[in-house]
């Protein structure tokens, strides 16, 4: 397939990883000491906290900025680029766009943290909050690519998936006999991309995600088996609210299609595994990041003896949170 007949797949995943070359960091995979002896396992972190915008979503934002321009030429996105972000999307095509020279919007609710507004206008974007979810700030990104601006989702596009999905080849490269991993879940770019990956090169290694206890669009939706609305709600791991988009496209099929297990995470799990991350791996972590041990923990995932990867997806968090998750977990 080429670009212009969409496919996320081992091939677009590595047409992704070489315009990444040069625009994007090969992030560490680091074994944790103290969660391998706690686990008996061998435990790696995958650390995207390490991109330049301390979160995975810079691949998938820099992928299709470069496949457009590729695509379309520079005069296509003259009057820019738009997106609705919960925060970490919305500051990688800020980022993206920056690099590029292209003017950005970004679309967030009221419900993004403050930190995470300020980075994405650091940048030089338009950071515009708009409504009280996620959909009230898709809707505004509707109008500005009405008034010419082109979109580039958060999630559901082979593009982004495909750029997310180059994580996967990495954990490959460094752990061929990984057995797990696990992925936080929201809109499923991530785990989608990763599990594409990972199930054609070891179609063996498990793919576990984990979503919120409340608010998980994904969730509700894989339960349904199609595509639903949740109440968006307040959580320390921010970055995995919102919908997934009642015409979504991609991403659920995907995800239903490469996910061995899901599970559900509550606010006090996260809460103590960001608290844990921070004590013992000395990692300033944002709650969507930490919800790979809060499952271990919550749901006593039992990986004895097995290679497991957790996705360590971001570190935009701010020090008022953390000293939230801090009293949520008793510490």
């Amino acid at each position: 397939m080429t670009e212009s007949q969409p496919d996320i797949s081992l091939a677009s995943i590595y047409r992704a990883r070489a315009r990444l070359q040069g625009q994007v960091t090969r992030t560490p995979l680091v074994r944790s000491q103290a969660l391998s002896r706690r686990f008996a396992a061998d435990v790696f972190l995958k650390l995207e906290t390490c991109q330049p915008t301390g979160a995975f979503k810079l691949r998938g934002a820099t992928n299709m900025l470069a496949a457009l321009l590729e695509r379309d030429g520079r005069e296509a996105l003259a009057r820019g680029v738009t997106t609705a972000s919960t925060g970490n999307h919305g500051r990688a095509v800020a980022y993206a766009a920056r690099q590029l020279g292209l003017p950005a919007t970004i679309c967030v609710s009221r419900l993004v943290p403050e930190n995470k507004v300020e980075a994405i206008e650091a940048l030089g974007a338009e950071a515009r909050r708009v409504g009280d979810s996620q959909d009230d700030a898709f809707a505004e990104v509707d109008r500005l690519v009405a008034s010419g601006m082109t979109a580039i989702p958060p999630f559901d596009d082979p593009l982004i998936v495909s750029g997310q999905g180059t994580i996967g080849l990495e954990l490959m490269e460094d752990q061929p006999a990984l057995d797990r991993v696990i992925v936080g879940l929201s809109g499923g770019g991530l785990l989608g991309g990763i599990g594409a990956a990972v199930k054609a090169i070891r179609p063996a290694t498990r793919v576990t995600g984990v979503s919120l206890a409340r608010g998980a669009a994904m969730w509700e939706s894989l339960q349904a088996g199609h595509p639903v609305n949740v109440e968006e709600v307040a959580s320390l791991g921010d970055s995995l609210g919102g919908g997934i988009g009642l015409n979504n496209r991609y991403t659920l099929n995907l995800v239903r299609s490469v996910m061995d297990d899901h599970h559900q995470v509550s606010e006090v799990a996260i809460a103590r595994a960001m608290v844990e991350l921070l004590a013992t791996e000395k990692m300033l972590v944002e709650g969507a990041a930490a919800v790979g041990l809060a499952a271990l923990d919550e749901h006593a995932l039992d990986i004895r003896g097995q290679r497991v990867a957790l996705i360590v997806s971001g570190n935009g968090v701010s020090l008022d949170t953390l000293d939230r998750a801090r009293a949520l977990a008793g510490r």
